[in-house]
């Protein structure tokens, strides 16, 4: 017998729901149960119960979709429950909704006593047994259920070998596509392409792409994605500007992320703005996650201009678009900007979380606020009970370095309650290039080659710090040092974009199409900065030879030769951004400071570490980075 509608208000109301006097409808009930299914898929609970109080005689289709709706909301496997057996004749489909909300909320053993329970099952019982198991990393006991399906259909099929490929078991998943008997169904092929993607094996993904009969946005996503998380950026977004040229499907959400995180690795500016432009037509434009993902790639790319304005047009912001603006104006030396925006994210409804005190303690690194840094440290536990981690650590000790009280921060990193980060050690050993401290440097060095012995970044900071001491004997022996730990230093290079191309430069590069007119041009700057008052730093030749040939040497530092490009590829006036994979050398800082003055020009440079904006002779990061 069915409860009455009294109450099963009565129980409704107990779970949070507004109920309010059932208005009877004269639509057909077939019309509502469309009206509930579409809440349940949106999530609204709310909205499908009041549609379910004005059908006189809900049929089982209403239950089942009332139940969908309590289903498909994470912790309400209890409210579930109680609706379940209130259901007056529960069917499969009754049955199946519930087995789905045990696995969602991670109730293996209910799943498995309503599975075992269940008078009659349906391929989708078994096929929601297979999944959520598989999902939960229970591979082996899917796999024996997958065995004892009596009638296996495609989602069958899809769900095992899907399994194993979120377990990271590829030969399993080969093996079982091998015996799927369709092996073009879609789905199929887009789990193995994740599967392949997953292991780096590029090769064997593009092979099966290329061969799909039919492709959906999965699928193209897989692919994309794939390909930028295997570090082929460009390749990543030559196959997104296939995509939509072949108008076979439109990009969701997940692939202009990928997409535009690929620009973001290549500093491609013009081709973000033109992902931009073509968003900018479509309803998926004023999505929050695509609107974030477009401000972090103006961001990252050195236009923070465009990233501010992205940020303001969002309607909707949430704790990613907050720490990812907080974050930019930190990384472009915009410190006060990113403190301002911190403290209007407070008074919001947004709680900021981890990740947001890394971009405000970065903020208030880079521009030297030690005690701000210090209060909004003190500030996570304390207000925000947040615990803090080593990266907060570690900007901590650079704040602190940063103010030049280097012995603070070495006490500092041995007051940790855990094993500092290798970049904490990192942090003070640039500190101590800066302050010439060798003593400390040497220790930082010798810690950060224990954590990461094949690391040359850790070798090449303190024979820097040496060679700029002329201390030439000592530049030797850790040359010597970073031979027989067989460290292997990477190889630095600058690039920038010009109309849509790309011109990569590595130090002393003699191959560039243009270089006697790059030649050319450094010749003159040369002489023009000198005349300025420029003096070479021969400490970062880093090689002992003679003056001349260390000036040489010098000049053809990637970097430079990267704006030197720039320089004769733009209009005057026009600003420069170049890119370096590595840290900026301490000369190469300075002669860009003269080169923005004598050009009357404004150079974005971004390394490893920060943006560094230069005009009219003046850094942004003031000097120290």
């Amino acid at each position: 017998m069915r409860l009455p509608r009294a109450d099963l208000a009565v129980f409704l109301c107990r779970c949070g729901f507004k109920t309010h006097s059932p208005a009877i409808s004269a639509a057909p009930v077939d019309t509502l149960n469309r009206k509930i299914a579409f809440h349940a898929r949106n999530g609204d609970a709310e909205s499908a119960l009041r549609v379910f109080n004005s059908i006189p005689s809900p049929s089982i289709v209403s239950w089942n979709s009332l139940l969908a709706a309590f289903s498909k909301s994470p912790g309400k496997l209890r409210d579930a429950l109680q609706l379940f057996n209130r259901i007056p004749q529960p069917d499969v489909f009754s049955f199946n909704t519930l087995l789905s909300c045990h696995l969602l909320n991670s109730d293996l053993l209910g799943a498995r006593r309503l599975f075992s329970s269940m008078p009659v099952k349906d391929a989708a019982s078994w096929n929601t047994m297979v999944s959520g198991l598989s999902r939960h990393g229970l591979i082996d006991e899917a796999r024996e259920l997958f065995v004892s399906i009596p009638c296996k259909n495609s989602v069958s099929w899809n769900a095992i070998v899907s399994g194993f490929v979120h377990a990271g078991d590829l030969t399993s998943a080969e093996d079982y596509f091998s015996q799927a008997p369709d092996k073009q169904d879609i789905v199929l092929q887009t789990a193995m392409i994740a599967g392949y993607m997953s292991k780096g094996d590029t090769e064997r993904a593009w092979k099966l792409f290329k061969g799909m009969s039919m492709r959906n946005s999965v699928s193209w996503n897989a692919m994309v994605a794939g390909l930028i998380e295997n570090g082929q950026a460009e390749e990543g977004l030559k196959l997104f500007k296939k995509m939509i040229a072949s108008e076979e499907v439109q990009p969701n959400p997940s692939t202009l992320s990928s997409v535009l995180l690929a620009c973001s690795n290549l500093s491609a500016l013009q081709s973000g703005r033109l992902i931009h432009q073509w968003v900018s037509k479509l309803p998926i434009n004023f999505n929050c996650s695509v609107k974030t993902s477009l401000l972090s790639m103006y961001s990252k790319c050195g236009n923070l201009f465009y990233a501010c304005k992205v940020f303001e047009e969002m309607s909707v912001k949430d704790i990613v678009a907050w720490n990812a603006m907080i974050s930019g104006f930190a990384h472009h030396g915009h410190g006060e900007e990113a403190i301002a925006l911190f403290e209007q994210m407070r008074g919001s409804s947004t709680k900021p979380n981890s990740i947001t005190f890394i971009a405000v303690l970065s903020a208030c690194n880079h521009t030297g606020m030690l005690e701000l840094g210090l209060k909004y440290f003190e500030s996570m536990e304390n207000e925000y009970n947040i615990k803090p981690q080593a990266d907060h650590f570690s900007c901590i000790v650079d704040l602190h370095c940063r103010a030049g009280l280097l012995q603070k921060a070495f006490y500092l990193i041995y007051l940790m309650p855990f094993e500092p980060h290798p970049s904490t050690f990192s942090t003070l050993l640039s500190a101590c290039r800066i302050k010439k401290n060798s003593e400390l440097a040497e220790f930082a060095a010798k810690k950060l080659v224990e954590l990461q012995p094949h690391n040359a970044g850790a070798y090449v900071q303190l024979a820097n710090l040496y060679a700029s001491m002329n201390s030439w004997e000592n530049v030797a022996r850790v040359r010597k040092w970073m031979k027989e730990n067989r460290a292997v230093k990477i190889p630095g290079c600058s690039w920038i974009e010009i109309n849509g191309s790309f011109h990569v430069f590595r130090s002393g590069d003699r191959v560039h199409p243009s270089l006697e007119l790059i030649d050319e041009k450094m010749g003159e700057l040369w002489k023009r900065m000198k005349d300025a008052g420029y003096v070479p730093d021969l400490g970062f030749s880093l090689h002992d030879v003679g003056d001349e040939q260390q000036e040489l040497m010098l000049m053809r530092h990637s970097e430079k030769l990267a704006i030197a490009f720039g320089l004769i590829s733009t209009s005057a006036g026009a600003s420069l951004r170049v890119f370096k994979n590595l840290r900026v050398c301490g000369d190469c800082h300075n002669a860009v400071k003269y080169i923005t003055a004598i050009e009357e020009r404004e150079i974005v440079l971004r390394d490893n570490a920060r943006f560094h904006h230069f005009k009219e002779g003046i850094c942004s990061c003031r000097d120290y980075w």
